[in-house]
């Protein structure tokens, strides 16, 4: 069971500004509706409290949608309610799945690939993660992430798969901006994607386990919520 809650700001207010063109501020926006939960340094407080989310902007009415899911009660008090264009809607997410459930979904997801270290790098040099830029190349790093039926919820060659099936000549994919931050955080930039479709359930404890913890990488920057319904 998760919460889930519905932030809707005014995209020309100095807070939901600073969060649109700082990923780092966004990030510290998300957190602060979740003070006192978990001890001051303690190891990855976003996973502790099952924190996700993703957010769109309609230019054009100038407000931000924020959606914010969480294992734990939030608190927007902190939020300045002059940039709240409506009151936080908060939803209650209790819901079973069983095999053969077909639900719609979207999600935001950063796309990337990793690129292993060249010939003749140090001992246990890291690879580079590489963002995929092409719509074709976040459909088959999305089909990777798909369970047929039948499968197991982690593939081959290790990646955690989504507990779900769908058609992926019908699955909608749009590229979106990148995200990224200024001084100290000068090299974060997140590239993005949105995907949009349909999803057979194929394995509920998988897929489940998907919808909570999110997928892929950057889940810190409102990347990798799988929203459905």
């Amino acid at each position: 069971m998760a919460s889930q809650t519905l932030l809707t700001l005014d995209a020309r207010h100095p807070f939901a500004g600073k969060s649109l063109v700082d990923a780092q501020d966004m990030h510290r926006t998300v957190m602060s509706g979740f003070p006192g939960w978990v001890d001051d340094g303690s190891p990855d407080p976003r996973s502790q409290m099952g924190i996700l989310s993703t957010w769109t902007v309609d230019l054009r009415q100038a407000r931000l949608n924020l959606v914010v899911q969480s294992s734990v009660p939030a608190d927007w008090t902190g939020i300045p309610r002059p940039a709240l264009t409506e009151a936080p809607e908060t939803l209650t997410v209790d819901r079973t799945f069983r095999a053969g459930d077909r639900v719609d979904f979207r999600t935001v997801v950063n796309p990337v690939r990793s690129v292993p270290p060249p010939p003749g790098s140090p001992a246990k040099s890291r690879g580079t993660r590489v963002p995929h830029t092409r719509p074709e190349h976040v459909k088959r790093w999305f089909a990777r992430r798909l369970q047929p039926l039948g499968e197991p919820a982690v593939a081959p060659d290790g990646v955690t798969r989504i507990g779900a099936d769908a058609d992926t000549e019908r699955l909608a994919v749009r590229m979106l901006a990148r995200v990224s931050s200024p001084a100290p955080h000068k090299g974060l930039r997140i590239a993005r994607a949105e995907i949009k479709g349909t999803l057979t359930v194929t394995d509920p404890q998988a897929f489940i386990a998907a919808l909570t913890q999110g997928i892929g990488h950057a889940r810190a920057y409102s990347c990798g919520l799988i929203l459905v319904r």
